[in-house]
């Protein structure tokens, strides 16, 4: 996988952050190794895709490389990597080496990954703590316990192994909730090349073609703008199929009168964009397709306002919900009163999910919706307060399955509207507008 050439500063600052970090636990090693390949079939692999965190604070692409950061007295950035092989370059490709990889990326030193083993157990000697993710890789975990009995065995010689280890995922998830300039830019990139890729959807959409087609249309634009590939498998459902939360694009028809539901986005230098739309095949809403989109549209700007520094992250949930149960009562969905509805969570038949996600890196990002601390006796840890830099999606969505007891107009209508939010110092900044969100809009550009 070929990165562009990157800027190393904001990665080296994150470096920093980390090592501060392990200095107020009382220093320590911190070890993390970048995804494995992982095979496909007899003799291939699956594209490979470079561990989040790994390359959050090297900017490295390649695999088979690891992450080594000592905080101490004198702090160190260690790099394992591939060593140069002319011969598996004419097969696979150009390889960085160490002796490039210290200099492009800022490493005090870069080693051949071959020496991984030697090396580790005198590095991890006398450090008093471990800094590595926890449970999250059996073979790391028994190549680490391999590790710290070489580090045991030279107790006669004096050496002493890291008496307290901490959970170095938990530490980064914090990090990287909140965004810094350098990230924000590439997620407005990536979310700029989702959009178009979603417009042309609807310029191309029609009936009778199928949803692979609508797919094929959307990665073609992602790529042709240099994107490395999708951020998670795209949804293109028509038809009832919009009803099913993590359809993939399959090979049904679109017909007219239907909706088409896509959920996609691209992924680009390591960051994700998230968009859904959903608009008619034949490029006009009927009247109870409309009815209930405009109730979506609401809840979303419901929860868009509720989406500032200082909100709680469940405020613009409970927004958009409010709203969208609203709506299931006045169209006959639902009986009752809201507060009747609210209370009993009736909506949930029609509305099954949460309003958004975390954003960055992985599409479901990383970071506890929470605040960080013990749970009082008698209550839950408060939701977590937004602050500028933080980004989110907001997408609430209607889903209406055939039932004796719903209207027949609405049956099979499947809904959701979602855009990326950036948290900014006075509210949100909605990144993939660059698509139309509004009915009008979107029944004229399908006419366009």
């Amino acid at each position: 996988m070929s990165i562009p050439a990157l800027d190393i500063s904001p990665f080296a600052a994150r470096r920093q952050r980390l090592l501060d970090a392990m200095r107020a636990r009382g220093g320590g090693i911190a070890i993390l190794p970048t995804a494995r390949e992982v095979a496909r079939n007899r003799d291939s692999e699956f594209p490979f895709r470079f561990d989040s965190d790994f390359f959050y604070l090297t900017g490295f692409p390649e695999p088979e490389a690891w992450l080594v950061l000592i905080a101490g007295r004198e702090d160190r950035s260690l790099l394992f990597c591939r060593g140069k092989n002319l011969e598996r370059e004419i097969w696979e490709g150009y390889r960085i080496g160490p002796e490039a990889a210290a200099e492009q990326f800022g490493f005090d030193q870069a080693l051949p990954v071959d020496t991984l083993a030697d090396e580790l157990p005198k590095l991890i000697a006398d450090q008093p703590a471990l800094f590595v993710p926890m449970g999250s890789d059996r073979l790391f975990d028994r190549r680490l316990r391999i590790w710290l009995d070489k580090v045991r065995a030279m107790g006669r010689a004096g050496a002493t192994a890291p008496a307290c280890t901490y959970d170095l995922r938990a530490m980064l998830a914090e990090m990287r909730l909140v965004k810094d300039a350098s990230e924000l830019d590439t997620m407005r990139r990536a979310a700029a090349i989702s959009a178009g890729a979603h417009a042309r959807a609807m310029r191309a959409a029609r009936p009778g073609m199928h949803e692979y087609e609508i797919e094929a249309e959307l990665l073609h634009e992602f790529r042709r703008h240099g994107s490395q590939a999708v951020a998670y498998n795209s949804i293109v459902a028509t038809g009832h199929n919009a009803c099913v939360l993590h359809y993939r694009a399959g090979d049904a028809e679109l017909k007219d009168g239907h909706l088409l539901l896509i959920d996609a986005g691209c992924e680009l230098d390591g960051y994700a964009s998230d968009i859904t739309r959903t608009f008619p095949v034949n490029g006009r809403f009927s009247g109870p397709q409309r009815a209930l989109y405009e109730i979506v549209l609401e809840a979303q700007k419901a929860a868009t306002a509720k989406t500032h520094p200082g909100a709680r992250w469940n405020d613009g949930h409970d927004a958009a919900v409010r709203v969208l149960a609203q709506g299931m009562l006045d169209e006959g969905l639902l009986t009752g009163t809201l507060d009747g509805v609210l209370e009993s969570q009736q909506y949930t038949r029609f509305y099954m999910h949460r309003t958004g996600h975390w954003l960055g890196m992985d599409v479901h990002d990383v970071g506890d919706y929470r605040e960080p601390g013990p749970a009082a006796a008698d209550e839950s840890r408060p939701w977590r307060l937004l602050r500028p830099g933080m980004v989110l999606t907001i997408e609430p969505g209607i889903y209406v399955r055939p039932a004796a007891d719903v209207p027949e107009r609405f049956w099979d209508i499947g809904i959701r509207i979602e855009d990326d939010a950036v948290v900014t110092e006075s509210g949100c900044e909605l990144i993939t507008r660059g698509v139309p969100v509004a009915a009008d809009e979107i029944e004229a550009l399908m006419r366009g």
